[in-house]
Parts: C-alpha cells; structure tokens; sequence
C-alpha cells in the first residue's frame, strides 16, 4: 500500500476513486425533485352537500338531485336543512298578491361557508332581515360588518356572534345600521359553520331574497338583468383600504358597450355607490362588466312596473364553467345567458317534477351578446345549465303579470355543487407560521 501511496499517480488515482464514492452515495440517497405546484386551482368533485334555506312554514321546497326534483312542505318556521350527495339544490318561491309583503321571492338554500357577501337596499329604506344558521353539532362564531356610503357602520355591534348548534337567528338589521339607505354586508365566520340568508321588503314595495355576491374582485360580472320597464339601479362597494375607479360595460342582447355618461364610477374605500342604469341598458335583457382599480362587490336592484311595484335583486357571480343548477322554478321562467370575450354555448336542461322527460337542448351565445330563454314545463321544475364552450354568467327569472302591477324575482346562477375548485399547494413551511 505504501508503495501504492508513494507512486506518482497513486495519491490521484485514490482521491479520484474516493470523490466517486462520495457523488454516488449522494446521488442514490438525495430524494427524487419535488413536481412544480400547479399554477391554477384544480378542479375536484363535491363529495357532499348541506344547504339550509330559512323557515318558511306551509312553503314547498323545491329538491334536485342529478335526474330527479322532488319537494317537501316546510311544516313550521324553522330552517330548512338538507343534505346529500353532490350535486343537491334546493329552495323555494313565495307568491303574495295583497299586503305589505306582497311580491315574488325565491331563495336558494345556501351552504355553510366561509365569507358571504350581500349587496342591496339598507335599512333606511327597507325592512331587511339577516338569517344565521348553524346547522351543525358544534358552536359557531361570526362577525357581521355593514359597510354604507359613509363606509363601514356597524362597529362592535355585528362582532362575535355566537350561534350555539342548530340554532337559527334572525337578526333586524336596523339595531346595526339603522341610517344604510344601501348597503354592502359581509358575514365571516370565525369558527364553525354558519349558512346565510338576508330578506328585504321595501318601503316602496316589494320583497325578495339578497343573492350571496361574488367576493371582492377587480373584475366582476353582474348578469341576469331582465328587459322591460321599471328602474334598474347598480351598487358597487369597495371594502378595501384603496379607493376604487370602477370602469362600467353593459352586454345587452344586441351590443356590447359603455353607457353613455355612465361609463365609470369613483367608489370611496369602505364606501358603497349607487348608480342608476335605467337609461344604459334601455330595457333590454343584460348583464354589466365591471373592472376596477381595486376589489369591489357589487350587486342590482330591479324595479318592476305596474301600480304597485315589485323588487328583485341580482349580484356578481362567477361563470358557469362549473355548470349551475337552480331547483325551483315555475311559469313564466326564463334563464338570460351572457357572453363575455367571446362566443360561448351551454347545454340547458329541464326536469319537471310531472310530465314527459325533456330532451337537453344547446344555447349558443354570441360574443359580447345577451340572450333570453324561455323555460317550459308543467308543475314546478328544476334546471340545469351545463357549460359547453367560452366564457358565460346567467341568471334565472321569473315574472308574472297582474292588473295591480308585475310580480318578480332573480336569481344569479350560482356555481352548481358538482365541483369545487381548489388553490394551488405549496410545501412550504409558512402554512403553519403566524
């Protein structure tokens, strides 16, 4: 070995030999790379659902499940809770001719989640009533914030609610904000699970359901717009600490375009801004594209004709590409599908709880288009919207014409509960730092 060692090239030759030893331990034991972390939110299916709509006793409930609509009578006032496999809707639709609460309603039974937002008239000009249930075995908390023109307004008063398990509470919004004429209303829940609902009745008159808006975002889409006469009034809220510029297109059934003197809104931070869009649209069935210079939520009041008028109410939504689903329906329904950057199609169909099965049928919508589609079927009945090509928003509507005025309600498209889509995941060890 010595004269190995002494040997010219020996020294080398070992150090050498000993280098790729080392290398090829390390190449054996170093663990194989992780995969990059996708770059968009996947799309997964929805194992199960809860959906609660609030009380309404004597009122039917309108339950789809993929192929088949069913209902169920509400036997008392209290919350209706339903649960099941992907892909269950419910809710339901008041019809009252006479009275202070005489109109059109319907409500989609929410699920339990996160942050809720609403958006609509305040309790300086209407009676609106927050429902929180907790439909779950385990204590919630939740926080309710009022944001008005003059910006947020309910303090303390809305924080650390506590909603003990299976307890429904119908909250009087005036004891929180009692000066809002409108208003923008998030519901985040600390702990638990706490489902949403908010009614408003006019002191004008008409009532419907508050469909749960969009998040904040810097673009939003607020479709389902109905034609014909009567006021058409847009709110837009910036919860945020920056003021917002938001920058106003509407899509009606023959143009794309910005309204005239309307075609931006300067919306303070905190703050909620009303703008009436009557003349913009002209009657015609549209939705509205907002992009803004900071996250705004934003929502739709539509006033009905008639001696004694109705109110219905619309608010951002995301698009269809995870299809949409809507279990109550009855005469005089009709879905209004918005096209947005391009051409776009989806595949509508309508299962009636009575009466032969329909055949599915195609809707193509042109680009920058709005287009109204008449839903038929006997009885009460549900439909599905299935995504088929481009990017689409829709809502449903309902009208019904008496002598003393028309009778309305809308509804969003909400995405359906087949799928969910999740963020992307980082291993990363910030998950779990404060």
């Amino acid at each position: 070995m010595r004269a190995f060692v002494e040997h010219r090239s020996g020294l080398l030759v070992l150090v050498v030999v000993s280098l790729a030893a080392l290398y090829g331990v390390a190449y054996v034991t170093t663990p194989a790379p992780l995969p990059p972390p996708p770059s968009a939110p996947r799309k997964v299916p929805v194992e199960s659902v809860t959906a609660v709509c609030p009380g309404a006793k004597g009122q039917r409930v309108g339950v789809y499940l993929p192929g088949t609509v069913n209902g169920e009578t509400m036997a008392d006032a209290k919350p209706f809770v339903t649960k099941g496999p992907a892909g269950l809707e419910a809710g339901y639709l008041t019809r009252v001719t006479k009275g202070a609460g005489r109109g059109l309603a319907g409500v989609r039974c929410t699920e339990p989640s996160a942050a809720t937002w609403l958006v609509g008239p305040g309790p300086a000009n209407a009676d609106v009533r927050l429902h929180l249930t907790n439909a779950d075995k385990t204590p919630a908390l939740a926080d309710v914030q009022v944001y008005a023109a003059e910006g947020p307004i309910s303090g303390d008063a809305g924080t650390g609610l506590e909603i003990a398990p299976g307890e429904h509470r119908e909250i009087d919004l005036r004891t929180l904000a009692p000066s809002a004429d409108i208003m923008a209303l998030s519901v985040t829940t600390v702990f638990g699970r706490v489902a949403v609902a908010a009614r408003a009745t006019l002191e004008t008159g008409g009532v419907d359901w508050l469909p749960p808006a969009a998040p904040p975002a810097t673009r939003v889409v607020v479709p389902g717009i109905p034609g014909g006469g009567g006021p058409r009034r847009l709110l837009v809220a910036a919860p945020g600490e920056g003021d917002a510029t938001v920058r106003i297109r509407a899509v009606s059934e023959d143009a794309e375009f910005a309204m005239r003197g309307k075609e931006s809104l300067d919306v303070p931070a905190g703050g909620v801004v009303a703008l009436d869009v009557t003349t913009g649209i002209a009657g015609s069935a549209s939705a509205l594209v907002l992009t803004s210079s900071a996250p705004v939520v934003a929502g739709l009041v539509i006033t009905g004709t008639g001696g004694r008028s109705d109110v219905a109410f619309t608010a951002g939504t995301p698009s269809l590409d995870l299809g949409s689903a809507v279990a109550r329906n009855a005469a005089g329904s009709e879905l209004l599908l918005t096209a947005v950057g391009g051409p776009g199609a989806v595949r509508v169909q309508v299962v009636a709880g009575e009466g032969a099965e329909q055949e599915p049928f195609d809707v193509e919508v042109a680009a920058g288009r709005t287009r109204a589609v008449r839903l038929k079927a006997k009885g009460d009945f549900a439909v599905v919207v299935t995504p088929v090509s481009g990017e689409v928003y829709g809502g449903r509507v309902v009208r019904e014409r008496l002598r003393t005025g028309l009778l309305l309600t809308a509804q969003p498209l909400a995405p359906a509960r087949m799928w969910t889509k999740l963020p992307p995941l980082t291993d990363t060890p910030r998950v779990v730092l404060p």
